[in-house]
């Protein structure tokens, strides 16, 4: 069949239409992949290419509110391997697992491993020396790179405060978890092109990019009184063969953390060789326990707002107070007698915190418990907090209003306590604890954030709680907190003892003895707390837990330089107690001047000459009476 000229044209004109559109198509599609296309599909060409070694960055350092390193960096080295670099993977292999002590076959398997690069077994945070062996060998593909890892300068201080890391520097407890996203910063690499194979490619040049590194992070913790916090829990845990033991320290008004330590502790650069139970309970958030006498400052505080009771008014105690049906006992079986609401509270009766708890009735004093913040957590930026737990008001009848009122029937936290005693003495104000105080990069040092201190609510007026410090000035001077007692200085404080629970049932034997004191008691700048857990000793607070205060409280307020001052409740001696003297100035005396004076103290002679050149201790000091004073003689001008 013949086919025409025009239908001949017109296939031809068709096809040309045809060939235009795909012409055209093609050209956009080139234009499309290369002008639109093109840099990402370079990029991803070149990425295919480029060969990656990771570093680390370096951690940002945890420091104390005065810049000392809690928590630092140490540079380590690590192996890495490129596959497709690695010409003889056996021998390799073998030379590997000999000076990094692991099995030749794992080497063998991580360096053949289809990848851009590995990670060699064994090979991870090695020691220097190792590091020079490797390199002295020159593998062809095993690269020892930079890595990093923690340094605890101070061991096991603070340990359950700061808490750890793992193997990949990422936060596991404590403030290195809390604060992982600012600490841990960006990693960095070194980059370099290889061919297909991956062979390094001749003529070009390494890639280095940077790692950004973790913002250094500034506590309230200060490492003085850290350290004095340590050493007496030491001391005590010897002393008394406890089960465990807790101390915090922390500014009354702000809220700031300034030490929190707990025994038994760890090293955390040595976290695996303890229990897991001992470094994942930070005690004085997590535990939680009946807290005894220490709650009727809670007690006190709530009556006192609310004008049902007066510490002058009268009160007699006969050992006991009858609550419908229950005998409700003092810890002084016979009782204290006829005495005052102040002297109630210097005696810890408990009849009488029973009373105030009476006349409050029990919608106003679990109002007032909850306003100080039990039942509930403090929110301090630490892991582990606990909430304690209350009695539901529903089923809170006679007996458990009593029993609330001296602080049995109830759990809290030690934290718990602490912010709630803070508010009582602080004027009335709540303050939410916290220890991240502020965030600085780590290369400018410049602020990047800070913590305000947080105030949670108004609890008390400052009327009341000028009483509450005066009754707990007269608890340390003349009550059962004599043992806290620190001349010069004007301190303040409440003593608990509280036998254990377990399954319901109270533990015959055991209990938790604690003391919360505070300094100066006309304007507190510290407050301590301590509980000591199944003492093998007397189990009294006022005899275990309130000496403990007394030692990280003297050291700190001469560490801060709190001056001394006059003016407060004088102490009243009791049978037992030791008695001091201040050493008189014998310096520039002559022996025969020192020895027509009565001095009551035994005097040691050292030295040749005829005057007193020298004393210790310093002339002002207070010693026990009996002690010795031991001069120094030289001529007048003090040779």
């Amino acid at each position: 069949m013949r086919v025409s000229n025009a239908t001949v044209r017109r296939r031809i004109f068709i096809a040309m239409i045809i060939g235009i559109v795909l012409y055209t198509a093609l050209i956009t599609r080139l234009g499309y992949v290369q002008l639109v296309l093109g840099p990402s599909l370079k990029d991803k060409a070149e990425n295919l290419l480029q060969r990656n070694i990771p570093f680390e960055p370096m951690r940002g350092e945890i420091l104390d509110r005065n810049g000392e390193a809690l928590v630092t960096n140490i540079s380590v080295p690590s192996v890495w391997a490129i596959p497709a670099q690695i010409k003889q993977p056996e021998e390799t292999a073998r030379q590997l697992a000999t000076i990094l002590g692991v099995k030749q076959e794992d080497v063998y398997a991580a360096i053949t491993k289809r990848a851009i690069n590995n990670r060699v077994p064994g090979g991870r945070k090695i020691s220097a020396e190792k590091a020079k062996q490797i390199q002295a060998l020159g593998l062809p593909g095993i690269q020892v790179a930079e890595d990093s890892e923690r340094f605890y300068p101070y061991g096991s201080m603070a340990a359950h405060v700061l808490g750890f890391t793992g193997i990949d520097n990422q936060g596991l407890t404590g403030l290195e978890k809390i604060y992982d996203a600012f600490l841990k910063g960006t990693p960095g690499h070194v980059s370099f092109p290889t061919d297909a194979s991956g062979r390094v490619m001749p003529g070009e040049s390494e890639k280095y990019v940077p790692a950004q590194n973790g913002m250094n992070m500034y506590l309230t913790l200060d490492n003085h009184i850290q350290s004095f916090i340590e050493r007496e829990l030491d001391q005590a845990m010897v002393a008394y063969q406890a089960t465990d033991a807790l101390a915090i320290a922390m500014n009354p008004k702000t809220g700031e953390i300034l030490g929190m330590s707990s025994r038994p502790t760890f090293n955390p650069e040595d976290y695996r060789d303890y229990p897991s139970e001992v470094y994942n309970r930070n005690l004085p958030i997590w535990k939680t326990y009946e807290p005894g006498s220490t709650f009727k400052i809670v007690t006190l505080a709530a009556a006192l707002n609310e004008g049902v009771v007066n510490l002058n008014e009268g009160f007699y105690d006969p050992g006991y107070i009858n609550v419908a049906g229950a005998r409700l006992r003092c810890w002084k079986r016979q009782g204290h007698g006829q005495e005052t609401m102040l002297e109630v509270v210097e005696n810890s009766c408990n009849p009488g915190f029973v009373t105030m708890g009476q006349r409050l009735q029990k919608e106003r004093l679990f109002d007032y418990i909850k306003k100080f913040g039990f039942g509930q957590k403090t929110g301090i930026d630490l892991l582990g907090e606990e909430n304690g737990l209350l009695f539901n008001l529903n089923k809170v009848g006679p007996v458990e209003l009593g029993t609330t009122s001296f602080g049995q029937g109830v759990s809290v936290t030690p934290i718990q306590q602490m912010a709630a005693v803070a508010a009582a003495i602080n004027g009335g104000h709540l303050m939410k604890p916290y220890v991240a105080m502020e965030w600085r990069d780590s290369v400018t040092n410049d602020i990047i954030g800070r913590t305000q201190p947080q105030e949670v609510r108004q609890v008390i007026t400052e009327e009341t709680s000028a009483k509450v410090r005066y009754a707990l000035e007269s608890v340390v001077a003349q009550g059962s907190g004599r043992n806290a007692y620190i001349d010069g200085y004007r301190v303040g404080g409440k003593t608990g003892t509280a036998q254990k629970v377990k399954n319901g049932r109270y533990m015959d034997g055991e209990y938790i003895v604690s003391f919360i004191g505070f300094a100066p008691a006309n304007d507190p700048q510290v407050i301590v707390y301590v509980a000591i857990d199944n003492p093998k000793a007397l189990a009294f607070g006022g005899l275990i837990a309130a000496p403990t205060v007394r030692g990280i409280l003297e050291s700190t307020l001469a560490y801060l330089k709190v001056p001394k001052q006059k003016g407060g409740i004088p102490r009243e001696s009791q049978y037992g107690d030791k008695k001091y003297m201040e050493v008189p100035n014998l310096t520039g005396l002559s022996l025969q001047e020192i020895g027509q004076s009565y001095y009551a103290m035994p005097i040691e002679v050292d030295g040749k000459g005829k005057y007193v050149v020298k004393q210790a201790p310093a002339a002002g000091a207070k010693i026990e009476e009996g002690q010795k004073v031991r001069i120094y003689l030289g001529d007048k001008s003090g040779n």
